[in-house]
């Protein structure tokens, strides 16, 4: 098939390459003349393993190709996905503007029929908008072209999204319309082949459905670090409770991990808006207002240990920092703890050393050159100097560590453990304070 995907950022790209990899003829466009440029010659302006690699191999057989020219999208194909970003507006809703900005193009410029799919995280009612738009630009051209909207939600955890896209557990389709079904199994048939993985439901349905899961997660996200800082004023040890309930298949294993709340581009606005998009149908969401006020409470977690390590004066400490973005295998800092922790020691006359596998050069990009952020080659560096280390992403190296010798570099034996990476009896050990995430035994350690 030939596909057209407008927008190259996470779920553009990785939709368009992934589709290319099974053998579909796929153009990709963007706005963006330096991204398009970069993509033409392999270079992918995202982090996520294994993507470059992939875009590098369909570019060189021809299946996968780049383009600002958005009229040459429309005419590519007849399936033309919208993956362009959804971020939220002031009042927390969605902004469309780019989706409709899509839409609108589509409208202006096809010639035949087309199925236009919404792959962005949208509001429900927005495929509506989305047709009402095309129609509308149809109409002022004097045209009167067939056409179809549907509602394709994405399910692409960052850091793992061409696993997702290839193995994930379903691939949800909203449409009544018999023709859009057909077309959109024969564009997903190569990964229903084991069995068919195709959910076909109504278009407001499969747009809540996508909503739907990003809540339930972070609500499960939010209840354990609930259940964390209850621990730590009740002296018990949340990872021992985490393996007591997550050994329940009710529950299970995933996303019961405590630690200094959830971020990135998916949970905290999709949360927003979906709390938004109740509020203008009056049905008060409890529930969802509680776990965005647990989350946003959680991020001030690490600086308020920091605080309790310093007697409340952090003016010229330097804090070491493992982990800028929000969660491993990404260069993504939305929304990320470390940016509340960081933003928190700056203004109370702190200065941060960090190191990231991947994020130093988007943070740089965020708060530019500071004489207050130093970043770092690795994490040795990081620790050199420092009054106290802080971990806010758990990347695989720094899961292991010698903790004599952390002491001997740290000016101060503390550390703020975001992620519950380490055993706090081997810990204490070695003489360091340790405060974890709800563990009730490194309150012990910190005393000793």
């Amino acid at each position: 098939m030939k596909v057209t995907i407008f927008g190259t950022g996470y779920v553009g790209l990785v939709t368009g390459t992934c589709l290319a990899d099974v053998g579909h003829d796929v153009m990709c466009v963007d706005v963006d003349v330096d991204k398009i440029a970069r993509l033409r010659d392999g270079e992918v302006t995202i982090y996520e393993p294994g993507l470059e690699e992939m875009v590098k191999r369909n570019l060189a057989s021809g299946r996968l190709r780049f383009t600002t020219d958005p009229a040459e999208g429309v005419a590519f194909a007849t399936l033309q996905f919208i993956a362009v970003g959804t971020p939220s507006d002031e009042d927390g809703s969605a902004d469309l503007q780019y989706v409709l900005a899509v839409a609108e193009t589509i409208g202006r410029h096809m010639r035949e029929y087309k199925v236009v799919v919404d792959k962005s995280t949208v509001p429900v009612g927005t495929a509506d908008r989305v047709r009402t738009t095309v129609a509308d630009k149809l109409a002022a051209r004097g045209e009167a072209i067939d056409f179809d909207v549907c509602a394709n939600p994405e399910f692409l955890k960052e850091g793992a999204a061409i696993e997702d896209f290839t193995s994930g557990a379903r691939i949800v389709v909203g449409t009544d319309a018999e023709r859009v079904k057909e077309l959109m199994r024969e564009c997903y048939a190569p990964y229903s082949r084991l069995h068919d993985k195709l959910m076909f439901m109504d278009v407001r349905s499969a747009e809540l459905t996508k909503y739907a899961a990003n809540a339930m997660l972070a609500t499960k996200i939010s209840f354990m670090n609930e259940m964390a800082n209850l621990a730590e004023r009740l002296g018990a040890d949340v990872e021992q409770v985490r393996v007591g309930i997550g050994s329940d298949p009710r529950i299970g294993y995933q996303f019961i991990y405590p630690g200094c709340g959830y971020g990135g581009s998916c949970f905290p606005k999709d949360v927003q808006a979906l709390a938004r998009s109740a509020a203008e149908v009056d049905y008060p969401t409890e529930l969802l207002n509680a776990v965005e006020a647990v989350n946003r409470r959680q991020k001030q977690s690490l600086f308020q240990k920091l605080c309790v390590a310093f007697d409340g004066e952090l003016e010229g400490k330097t804090i070491a920092l493992w982990g800028l973005a929000f969660k491993p295998e990404t260069d993504d800092m939305r929304d990320a703890p470390s940016r509340t922790l960081m933003e928190a020691v700056w203004k109370s006359g702190g200065r941060v050393q960090a190191f990231d596998p991947q994020a130093m050069k988007e943070c740089r990009r965020i708060y530019g050159e500071r004489d207050d952020l130093m970043l770092v080659a690795d994490r040795i560096q990081a620790v050199k100097g420092a009054d106290a280390l802080v971990i806010c992403t758990e990347w695989k190296e720094f899961r292991t560590v010698d903790f004599e010798w952390l002491k001997a570099n740290l000016s101060k034996p503390v550390i703020v453990d975001g992620r519950n990476l380490f055993d706090p009896r081997a810990v204490k050990r070695a003489g360091l304070r340790y405060f974890a995430v709800g563990r009730g035994d490194s309150l012990k350690a910190s005393q000793g």
